[in-house]
Formats: C-alpha cells, sequence, structure tokens
C-alpha cells in the first residue's frame, strides 16, 4: 500500500490478512453464516472476550407522596424500555437501513464486512462501515462507559484494531444474549441527536410520542437519524434538518427494498413534513412544578452520605441511576400554601414570602412555598435559590427568626420549673446589670450593660410567662433570658434542630431570645413542629423511598428523639394558643381548630415572621427583601397591592399561615392539645404577681386582685 498509508492507523500486514481471511473463509455461497463465521473465527484464533455493560445512564423522576410525578434529573436523557413497546414499523425501519440480515448471520455481517472491507483496502484507509447491529451496540457501550478523553478516542478510533477488539465482545454478547435482546439494547442505548439517547426519548423529544406510537413516517426519521446524528441533528438548523430529510427517504426507499412497506406507502410517507416537535428536554427544577421542593430533593441527595460515600458517586446515582424518589410532599398542603402566599404577597414585590409545612411527629415536609418564581430572569424578579431552605439544600443565608425565638426561652423557663404565671415587674426598656449576666456556652461573659433593649410601645409592669408572651415583650424575655441562663436556652434551641441557615455556628449573644440568627422556613417550621408533637423531635426529611432500576426499594423512616418534657411542651402550647386570642395574633383569629404560634419581628421591621402549630401540622412563614433586609426595612412599603406603614409578624406571615392552615387541614379531624399539668403548672410559685393595694375606686367598686384583664392585654413589644 506504500505512502499512500502514512498517517492511517492501520494493522500489521498479517493482522489486516487474517482480518481478510476471516471474513472471505467465513462467507458461503448459500446459509449458514453464523456457523460458518464460529468455524473460520476459531481456526484462525478469534476468542470471545467479555463486554462490560455497566448500566445505562437514565433519568431519575420524583414524585410526591401521592406519587405523582413533580421533576426528574439526567445526566443523559434516557428512557429505557422494552423491545414490546417499540412499533414494529419502527424495528423494521432500523433494521432495513443499518442491517437487515440481522437475524441471519452471526456477530458480523460477513457480506457487509467483505464490501467494507474491499472498499477500505482500495481507498487506503476506512472509508466505509459494514457493522452489524451487535457490533453497533458494542461501540456505544464502550463509547457510553469512558471516563477519559483517552478512552472515548479509542471507542472512536478508525482501525482495524478496534474492529477486531469490536468483533471479538461482538461474538461474546452474542453467546449471551438473543437476537431480541441485543435489539432491545442497542435501541436503548442509540444516539438519535437532539441530546435524545434511546428510541423512547427520541420519539418524546422529536415528536412528542411513546416509541410504541411512531408512525412509518416518524420511524423512518428515527432510523435514518442513528448513522450520524450530529450531521442530522435537526435543534441544531436547517441544513441538519435538510439532511435529516434526506435519511428519512433513503430509509423508506430501502424499506421498500427490502420488501417491508410498498412504494405507495414510501411515497405517502415522503410527503409528509419532517415534523421535528422539538419538545424541551425535561428535568431539572426549573421545570418542575415545585421548585424549591425539588431543589430541597435534589440537594438531599447530593450532600447526604446515606446515599453514596462520594460527591461524584451521590451525582452519578441522582443523574444516572433511572430511580424512582418519593418525597413527603402533599399536593393539597402546597396548593394551599400557594394560594395563601399569592393573596398577600406578589411575585413582582422586591420582599419575598416564604413558607414551609411540617408533619408534627415525623419531621415530613409538606410543603415548600415562595412569592417569587424560580428562575435566573432578574427582570422579571426571579429567584434562582432555595429561600424557603437552608444551604446545605440550596438556600441561602436566611433572614433573622425574630421573636419566634421567644419560645425557645419559654420552654426553657418551664424546663426549669416556672410556673405559667410566674414572671416579674420590667421597665419600657432593659439593660444588662452586669458582663456576667450572660454567659455564652464557653462560660464567656457576653453581657452588655451599655446596650439598652426597648419594647417598641411600652409594656411596663407584672409579666407573666403568659402574658409576657402573648405581647411579646422584649424586656421581659431578656430578663427571663437572663434568669434561665442564655446557654440553656440555645441548648433548648439545638435540641428542637436549631441551626443557622448559613450553616455557621449559632450567634451567643444576649439578644438570641429576640431571635438575631439569620433563620430559614424549614428549620422554624420544624421546631415548633417539635413542640406540637409533645416534645419529639425528628429531624426534617422530604424522601420516604427511592426505588432503583432493578426494583430494589430503600425506604426512609423518621429520625426522631424526645426533646423535651412532655408535659412542659403541654404547658408552652397552651401559652402558646393565646396568641391567638389574647396576644399579637388577635386582630388576625384562630383556625378554627386548637393551635398555637409565635409572631416574630425584628429590630425597626428589618423581617417578620409567623411559626406555629396545631398536633396534625405546624408551619412558618417568613417575609424580607433580598436586596438586604437590614437595608431595605419593611417600613412604607407596598405588598401584595396594599401600603404597611410597618409589617409586623401579625400583618402578613400571620395571616398566610392562617389561610394556609385553614386550606391545608381541611378534611382533617381537628387534633386538641394535651391538658396542661396544672399540679405541676398551674398558678405560680415563687414568681406571683405582687398583690395590688385596694384602691377604693371614685364608682366605690372594687378590682379583684391578682387578676388579668385579659381583654386589655398590653400589646407592647416586638410583635
Amino acid at each position: 500500500m506504500g505512502s499512500s498509508m502514512s498517517g492511517i492507523v492501520r494493522l500489521t500486514g498479517a493482522a489486516m490478512a487474517a482480518g481478510v481471511l476471516a471474513a472471505a473463509i467465513a462467507l458461503p455461497a448459500v446459509g449458514g453464516t453464523g456457523a460458518m463465521f464460529v468455524s473460520a473465527s476459531e481456526d484462525l484464533g478469534i476468542k470471545a472476550e467479555e463486554l462490560k455493560e455497566p448500566p445505562l445512564a437514565e433519568r431519575t423522576t420524583v414524585v410526591d407522596a401521592k406519587g405523582n410525578q413533580i421533576a426528574q434529573f439526567y445526566e443523559v436523557y434516557r428512557e429505557t424500555i422494552t423491545l414490546d413497546q417499540v412499533a414494529p414499523v419502527m424495528k423494521d425501519a432500523i433494521l432495513s437501513i443499518e442491517d437487515y440480515r440481522f437475524y441471519e448471520h452471526g456477530p458480523i455481517d460477513i457480506e457487509g464486512t467483505i464490501r467494507a472491507l474491499a472498499k477500505n483496502l482500495t481507498s487506503g484507509g476506512i472509508a466505509q462501515g459494514g457493522s452489524s447491529i451487535t457490533q453497533q451496540y458494542v461501540k456505544q457501550v464502550l463509547l457510553t462507559s469512558a471516563n477519559t478523553e483517552k478512552e472515548r478516542n479509542a471507542a472512536l478510533e478508525a482501525s482495524y484494531a478496534r474492529k477486531l477488539k469490536e468483533l471479538r465482545y461482538a461474538m461474546a454478547v452474542e453467546e449471551k444474549y438473543s437476537k431480541d435482546q441485543i435489539l432491545e439494547k442497542y435501541l436503548n442505548i442509540a444516539y438519535f441527536g437532539a441530546s435524545a439517547n434511546g428510541v423512547e426519548a427520541a420519539a418524546k423529544r422529536f415528536f412528542n410520542v411513546k416509541a410504541s406510537e411512531l408512525t412509518l413516517a416518524q420511524a423512518a426519521t428515527l432510523a435514518g437519524a442513528v448513522q450520524d446524528p450530529n450531521a442530522t441533528d435537526p435543534n441544531l438548523g436547517k441544513p441538519q434538518r435538510d439532511r435529516l430529510l434526506k435519511r428519512r427517504n433513503l430509509v423508506l426507499d430501502t424499506m421498500v427494498l427490502r420488501g417491508k412497506i410498498n412504494k405507495q406507502q414510501a411515497d405517502e410517507a415522503k410527503a409528509k413534513k419532517l415534523g421535528f416537535k422539538n419538545i424541551a428536554l425535561p428535568g431539572g427544577c426549573g421545570d418542575s412544578k415545585y421548585p424549591y421542593f425539588c431543589m430541597y430533593v435534589r440537594n438531599e441527595v447530593l450532600t447526604n452520605k446515606v446515599f453514596a460515600k462520594s460527591a461524584k458517586a451521590r451525582s452519578q446515582y441522582l443523574n444516572r441511576g433511572g430511580l424512582e424518589i418519593r418525597t413527603t410532599l402533599d399536593p393539597k398542603m402546597q396548593a394551599a400554601a400557594e394560594k395563601a402566599i399569592k393573596k398577600h404577597v406578589f411575585a413582582s414585590d422586591y420582599p419575598v414570602a416564604s413558607e414551609a409545612l411540617v408533619k408534627p411527629g415525623t419531621g415530613e415536609i409538606k410543603a415548600m412555598a415562595a412569592s417569587r418564581k424560580y428562575g435566573n430572569n432578574k427582570r422579571k424578579k426571579e429567584m434562582s435559590y432555595n429561600i424557603v431552605a437552608d444551604a446545605v439544600h440550596g438556600g441561602g443565608t436566611g433572614f433573622q427568626a425574630g421573636s419566634t425565638f421567644k419560645t425557645f426561652t419559654l420552654l426553657t423557663a418551664l424546663k426549669e420549673g416556672m410556673k405559667i404565671n410566674d414572671g416579674f415587674t420590667v421597665g419600657q426598656g432593659y439593660r444588662a446589670p452586669y458582663y456576667s449576666s450572660f454567659k455564652n456556652c464557653k462560660g464567656e461573659n457576653i453581657g452588655d450593660p451599655s446596650h439598652t433593649v426597648t419594647n417598641d410601645e411600652g409594656g411596663g409592669g407584672f409579666k407573666s410567662l403568659a402574658t409576657g408572651t402573648w405581647g411579646s415583650v422584649n424586656t421581659f424575655f431578656m430578663m427571663l433570658e437572663q434568669k434561665v441562663g442564655l446557654c440553656d436556652t440555645i441548648k433548648t434551641a439545638k435540641s428542637l434542630g436549631i441551626k443557622r441557615s448559613d450553616g455557621l455556628d449559632l450567634l451567643e449573644f444576649s439578644t438570641f431570645t429576640l431571635g438575631t440568627n439569620e433563620m430559614d422556613p424549614v428549620t422554624v417550621a420544624n421546631a415548633y413542629a417539635s413542640i406540637g408533637a409533645r416534645g419529639k423531635y425528628c429531624k426534617p426529611m422530604a424522601i420516604t423511598s427511592i426505588k432503583e432500576r432493578d426494583g430494589k426499594v430503600r425506604t426512609f423512616k423518621p429520625q426522631c428523639q424526645q426533646a423535651i418534657d412532655p408535659e412542659v411542651t403541654d404547658a408552652a402550647a397552651n401559652i402558646l394558643s393565646g396568641v391567638f386570642t389574647k396576644g399579637t395574633m388577635r386582630s388576625v383569629g384562630g383556625i378554627g381548630r386548637p393551635a398555637a404560634g409565635k409572631t416574630g419581628t425584628t429590630d425597626a421591621q428589618a423581617t417578620a415572621w409567623f411559626a406555629g402549630f396545631t398536633p396534625d401540622l405546624a408551619g412558618a412563614v417568613s417575609i424580607g427583601d433580598t436586596r438586604g433586609a437590614q437595608k431595605y426595612k419593611l417600613n412604607g412599603v407596598t405588598i401584595g397591592g396594599q401600603y404597611y406603614g410597618s409589617v409586623f409578624g401579625a400583618s402578613i406571615p400571620g395571616p398566610i399561615w392562617k389561610d394556609t392552615m385553614i386550606g391545608a387541614l381541611q378534611g382533617i379531624p381537628a387534633t386538641d392539645f394535651t391538658p396542661v399539668n396544672s399540679s405541676r403548672f398551674g398558678g405560680c410559685g415563687s414568681g406571683c404577681q405582687p398583690q395590688p393595694q385596694r384602691v377604693q375606686p371614685d364608682n366605690g367598686g372594687d378590682e379583684e386582685p391578682g387578676t388579668l384583664d385579659e381583654a386589655s392585654v398590653d400589646m407592647a413589644g416586638d410583635n
């Protein structure tokens, strides 16, 4: 062959001769090609070599608690199906153009190979193929399993060495599988262009039908695409579509030649337009109806070592594993949250409202919603991160939780023996008496005698655990935290899963009880769900089971522990239920069943919250400006078409929570809170309200000493 072969990868003369000789010996005058090939290959020492067939990359689907698909993930867009799910006309089309003698020959089509060898020898290189369906399957396996560029180049190398290696693999494949099984595997692995791998994905991507529904023209189009899918990729432009149309018509003519259709059928199919519908590639959270919940699930799999040890393995598990991930999301509860948020906050508003719902006693996240649409279009004020969750699950820095944190101080006081009516007299301002008045959990003095905490609207006088909570009085809770201990309060919060949204350590300052740490709704809702479950803390969970491609099902149970004495939480629930009737939510009202909760507003209305619970469902709502809550406070703002001089927890978050819970719990029987152990928590102990001196009023009447006029609860403080 001389210098004309310079620069072309080729076998040695002996090996090339062996290849030609093998084909020549195996080529019979009539029939029996498979047996004759085996005989010739054995004589020449060509042995079958086992092909490693790693599982095909398949899409993972995510479904809600009812089994409805809500998202899907994939590295390669493919849906594996069985051969009986492929339209017969598709099988005829692919075999007619690619390997019409597939069911007659062995691992190699001798006639095609001889033609290819003859052509290649005269051209001085690899000018013509001749690969059987089995050989093409082998090539696709080698390509899809290539982990490096070197391995990929080796799978595509234009050499007789590669052809012989493919042949050895093909021999093993033919020994291992039936012809139908090989054809099925080929149709599932073949690339058709437009990012569609496998015939099912291609049918949907090209024509928006299943492979079982393909028409003659559509089947011929897909069959024509596999030879050079990049050159005929209809998604790339008109030249590619024109080439694909010519390939389709060639397939139709070839089907006539093979006797699979008649000329009239071919002509009718040729008269049709290409019909490429360019169906958008599904997948990712951007296409999900519930993008924020989708992001939570995605990040849970990618970051949790329970699914795989390494980050790479977890990514492959999610994007290539062909999983069905069943989640905790309840579509009815999700719809209720979305409806409530939309009623009070517009997607076009700068402040963003977000909400999470959690089932007490399980940690199951039932809904995650936000006022902003998910996306990257800043002009439309879309949001590309998960504002409902923490940073580990795709969220950001969160918002300061405000007075929702007073609940943890209340719980600590009850744990340490205080009774519902215990309290003390407070002023309109509070200043730590000493640096040692507050110690962090390292034992360091962090009191600040130079800083004065004030109430928004007065609020001096005697406050009990009940009245101080109902009025959300800042000065009372600073004194209460000083009394029970900052570190003990922090430990209570941590026992209920409280951690910063950004993943950093909790800030352990004296104002911890006022909610200076940045939180996310999932974390806060789950903490309050623990109170609704009588102190049983369960780790937030979004995934209940994963069905793997082999049918094996991994189930995930709630991870719970008793964090707080149930009777303590019963007393706290009793107090917090008064927030709706005697406290900061009095103007909003309750939900028609036993419920408890706490408003939260940060300094100067930077952010606002409401967190509440029933024994059946808990939720937390936050609102703040994502441009910077401290810079863009919620004062003098129009939200949801309504002007607010100042936004408090009961202004927007409270009504959103109320509307959500009414809708989410519709049809679910109400559950009562467990009554308070009055012998333990009733009345007061060492912190009773001082007895007022009797003063004869002008009208001659007396006010009963030691009673609380519940209709005129002091509403001062951070509400």
